[in-house]
């Protein structure tokens, strides 16, 4: 379910996290993007063992901690894992994204899981 030369499409320029940079301001395109970005991290997460969840988690949280003042809550604790995740995986950039999906639609909306169109329905919803 890997997107092939996945890896090709970061651009090491960019360092903000996916979703967080500038582009098309299409609403589809971006809940597409988001949907890719979690569908990818989703599989990862899928594929750990309880013992290397766990193992990340305790890295995460010991790497933050010594930055914080307080113990981490557990809702913190999954927020750090799964950005560690996703800067594993090399997600690409919103705009090097769209290039590439503009490119080649099929192969990125087979891999996504969907959850861009109940993300805009919401949005049409709030927006009434």
């Amino acid at each position: 379910m890997t997107a092939p030369l996945e890896a090709d499409l970061k651009d090491p320029g960019k360092s903000a996290p996916p979703g967080e940079q500038g582009g098309s301001s299409d609403p589809v395109l971006r809940a597409k993007y988001l949907d890719y970005c979690s569908a990818r991290v989703a599989e990862l997460l899928l594929q750990l063992t309880p013992d290397e969840m766990y193992l990340l988690a305790q890295d995460a949280t010991q790497e933050s901690e010594s930055e914080a003042a307080e113990p981490l809550s557990y809702t913190q604790i999954v927020q750090l894992a799964t950005n560690r995740i996703s800067r594993k995986l090399s997600l690409p950039d919103f705009p090097t994204w769209v290039e590439a999906y503009r490119e080649d639609p099929q192969r990125y909306d087979r891999e996504m899981l969907g959850l861009w169109e109940s993300d805009l329905k919401t949005s049409d919803r709030s927006a009434e």
